[in-house]
């Protein structure tokens, strides 16, 4: 009897014990959930001031007052996980007329897997810490803007990425080999840049006008890259040989020169007087 009102003692304890495990974690979850939400919110804040919108498209759609759940879902170019959650799945922001330069604050955004600022009037370099503000994306899109100098290497760490188009852009350099790394790639292009060197070979699968217009480009399906040319290269000099070999040679031609103008100083010396001073010497 004493064993079974133990027994159930320790029963009931257990009980209140797992009941307890299971509010904490309901409260973790929902503070994390609180929490992410509050960075999604933050992220489009963060987004909408960075941009020039002349349009007032996302001034006038981006209404930050109206604090219900998922309310951000209702935005323009907002794309969430659920329609009830303020958790941003992606940022449709082609098309909208927007300017400046590579919009800020997307970190914040920490669940978003994709990405479009396709056909607009962004300019400047593109983050060279993007992918770790925005770690899972699967889409990027930046096509039709003016992004100008290098694409960001750290890129090849976005290993989720199905779709990049950097197509008509102002981006130079090379094609990162890193990107052989982006083994999940079944869309990319970069036509219409400035983009010089060769093409990664994972990445000679796509089309050979996905890199059109790049003049200095190599190695798509349709040509190769030229073979290095062997180059003149600058020969090192050791003066102090080349002095010793001067000094030989002005000394051998002393003496032949002496030899010369005494045994044949009639071709040389004009006058008489020259003549015999040099037979005296």
């Amino acid at each position: 009897m004493i064993w079974l009102t133990s027994c159930l003692c320790h029963s009931m304890f257990d009980m209140a014990d797992g009941a307890k495990f299971l509010l904490l974690f309901l409260l973790l979850n929902i503070s994390t959930l609180c929490f992410c939400t509050e960075q999604d919110i933050q992220c489009l804040k963060t987004v909408q001031q960075s941009v020039i919108d002349p349009n007032s498209v996302l001034k006038s759609s981006w209404n930050f007052e109206n604090e219900i759940d998922g309310f951000i879902c209702c935005f323009t170019a907002v794309e969430c996980w659920f329609a009830d959650e303020n958790m941003v799945l992606s940022l449709h922001l082609g098309n909208l007329g927007l300017q400046g330069a590579f919009p800020q604050g997307l970190q914040d955004c920490a669940s978003m897997t994709g990405m479009g600022l396709s056909n607009n009037s962004f300019s400047g370099p593109n983050p060279p810490d993007f992918s770790r503000q925005v770690p899972y994306l699967t889409s990027l899109d930046l096509s039709y803007n003016s992004f100008s100098r290098s694409i960001p290497q750290n890129i090849s760490n976005m290993t989720y990425l199905n779709l990049l188009n950097l197509q008509h852009n102002q981006l130079n350099g090379q094609i990162p080999p890193q990107f052989d790394l982006l083994t999940r790639l079944s869309t990319f292009n970069v036509a219409e840049n400035c983009l010089s060197g060769p093409i990664p070979p994972s990445l000679l699968i796509f089309p050979a006008s996905n890199f059109d217009g790049n003049q200095g480009l190599c190695g798509a399906p349709s040509d190769d890259c030229p073979r290095s040319r062997r180059r003149w290269r600058p020969v090192r000099i050791k003066l102090h040989r080349l002095n010793d070999e001067s000094s030989m040679g002005a000394a051998v031609g002393f003496v032949v020169g002496f030899v010369v103008a005494f045994y044949f100083s009639h071709c040389f010396v004009c006058s008489e007087r020259l003549r015999a001073y040099v037979v005296r010497i």
